[in-house]
């Protein structure tokens, strides 16, 4: 039964990648200086995430629409980032924005908050 519920978990959220994928829009404009200007902000932060997770596409979404070259990493069983998600974060929970400035590192949970973040920062 939970490998029956699993694999349809995951039938779903190929599907709602799928249409993410053709329906996404265009991506934000920016002057190419300011591009350059976030783009080197942007390697800073890593996204910890599943591919298939409802969150974790609307996450991406938000990242492709704001035209943010943010890195994405698995966060899956078996992953290194997994570990290293539990290692950094405390927990296994995703979305997961890592950003590092200054030195400091912050792990922010929660789409809604990645989302609002980023938003403020590159918007």
């Amino acid at each position: 039964m939970k490998l029956f519920i699993k694999l349809i978990r995951n039938l779903l959220g190929l599907i709602i990648a799928t249409v993410d994928i053709l329906t996404r829009g265009s991506k934000q404009k920016r002057t190419a200086e300011k591009q350059q200007s976030v783009e080197a902000e942007a390697q800073n932060m890593a996204l910890y995430q599943f591919f298939a997770c409802p969150f974790c596409i609307k996450t991406r979404r938000a990242i492709y629409k704001l035209n943010l070259p943010i890195e994405k990493r698995s966060a899956s069983e078996g992953s290194p980032f997994r570990d290293e998600l539990l290692e950094g974060g405390g927990r296994v929970k995703v979305p997961c924005l890592r950003i590092e400035k200054d030195g400091e590192v912050e792990w922010l949970y929660e789409s809604s908050e990645i989302i609002r973040y980023l938003e403020k920062r590159f918007a």
